[in-house]
């Protein structure tokens, strides 16, 4: 019977990756440490570099995203404000 691979958390994989990346231990080192083969690091180590621009990007998008009803109410509140001197302008002028 074939033994099943193990599957590693996202978050585990970081934290090893993250420790890779400081080289204060040798991956040999780290895979006796964490029970994973070397190559493994190796390999969740350049993922991490791969992906770790991708953490800016996101913030960037949820900025972009435009929610209509905060504009609708801004524009209210604005036409109310530019009503409001209007009438103000009237009554001084």
């Amino acid at each position: 019977m074939k033994a099943k691979r193990k599957q590693h958390s996202p978050a585990f994989k970081a934290k090893v990756a993250l420790e890779a990346l400081k080289e204060k231990q040798t991956l040999a080192e780290l895979a006796k440490r964490y029970e994973v083969h070397p190559t493994m690091i190796s390999k969740w180590k350049q993922d991490f570099l791969d992906r770790a621009s991708s953490i800016f990007e996101k913030a960037t998008e949820a900025e972009d995203k435009i929610d209509p009803e905060r504009l609708y109410a801004k524009i209210g509140r604005l036409e109310l404000e530019n009503d409001f001197l209007k009438k103000s302008l009237k009554k001084l002028g």
